[in-house]
């Protein structure tokens, strides 16, 4: 019988159970977009994940999101990744990168550019910068021949995040970023081969995904996916018809996994698990939504069809989570007022349940 706590062959890695530490955004980099020792100490207080995705990770300068997140674009940023690969990896665990250009979701006071993106549409809401949240700028739509650059910066990401230590990469492809923008049918109203059509709203997510397995390899890449999110502003039209005809695509690159949020119906989610044929990750809650994923959901989808399942605010609080799901432990809460504070406290200050002497 399958549980969270059967083992799973992922490419080359032998997880040691199915449970996923989902990307988390924590602002905890230093400037220039390096990692830190405090980084270091986070991500292997949870090794015991059968598998870790990092935080999102700029590609590129032009590519970052918010202020106060990790690159990999540069050879220092590679340098200050390879202590927090190390502590992994010394722990027992395993760790893909994930690659996350902000597209339109940026600010000039963060990155010193005029962010780029499909179209001159700017995001609904407003974007976190140095100075504090302000309203979405307007984007600069990217030229045709423009557009192939920006899907070869995951790969050239994925090149150092190898280079740095990480077992592989995951492009983020959901929540209203670069990716996502592309699928969208409002934040994309291109009238060239990349926009338009189904066929065309999926070519950026496949070349960038093509680009990168072809970088580092198949097997050390996954994408991750928000069918009919909604997040900064973004809407799909034809939700299953764009997932089904991008999974189709994806397939035939044979990618490591497909990682999924809940973000449809289970009717629709359920189809896609029918269209993929390989790996597939399942975030079974609604990102910051007011569930967090725990046995129950995790159970439900392993039932459904999903092989590993992702877990994200349990595991801020929580760096023994495998252990405490394992033996029915209380889930202990996290201080949201930390996520994004920035310092030690509520990052490193969470301890493994504290048992009876």
């Amino acid at each position: 019988m399958t549980t969270l706590f059967t083992g799973y062959r992922l490419g080359d890695l032998a997880l040691p159970n199915r449970v996923v530490m989902a990307p988390m955004t924590r602002v905890r980099a230093a400037p220039g977009g390096l990692a830190t020792p405090s980084m270091a100490r986070y991500y292997a207080q949870r090794a015991t994940a059968g598998l870790i995705v990092s935080e999102g990770v700029q590609p590129s300068l032009i590519g970052q999101s918010n202020p106060g997140t990790p690159g990999l674009h540069s050879d220092e940023q590679v340098l200050s990744w390879r202590a927090v690969t190390g502590a992994v990896h010394s722990n027992g665990g395993r760790i893909f990168a994930q690659l996350m250009h902000g597209g339109r979701v940026s600010h000039p006071d963060t990155t010193g550019h005029q962010p780029v993106g499909p179209s001159a549409v700017p995001a609904v809401g407003e974007v976190f910068t140095p100075t504090g949240p302000q309203p979405a700028p307007m984007p600069r739509a990217l030229a045709t021949d423009e557009v192939p650059e920006h899907a070869e910066s995951y790969a050239l990401a994925a090149r150092r995040a190898v280079d740095a230590g990480f077992d592989g990469v995951e492009l983020h492809g959901a929540n209203g970023y670069l990716i996502s923008q592309f699928l969208s049918a409002n934040a994309n109203v291109r009238t060239d081969r990349y926009g338009g059509s189904v066929t065309n709203r999926i070519r950026f997510a496949v070349e960038a995904a093509a680009a990168t397995a072809d970088a580092v390899g198949a097997s050390r890449t996954g994408i991750r996916l928000s069918p009919g999110g909604t997040f900064w502003g973004v809407e799909e039209s034809d939700v299953p018809e764009l997932y089904t005809a991008l999974l189709a695509e994806l397939s035939r690159l044979e990618l490591a996994y497909v990682h999924l949020e809940a973000t449809s119906a289970d009717d629709t989610l359920l189809g896609l698990r029918r269209a993929w044929p390989g790996t597939l990750i399942m975030n079974p809650v609604l990102p910051m939504g007011s569930r967090q994923t725990d046995r129950t959901a995790a159970d439900r989808w392993l039932g459904l069809g999903a092989d590993l399942i992702s877990f994200g605010r349990a595991f801020i609080a929580n760096p023994d989570l495998v252990e405490r799901l394992r033996t029915g432990l209380p889930i202990a809460p996290a201080d949201e007022s930390t996520y994004y504070q920035g310092g030690d406290a509520g990052y490193l200050t969470y301890p493994a349940y504290p048992y009876a002497a």
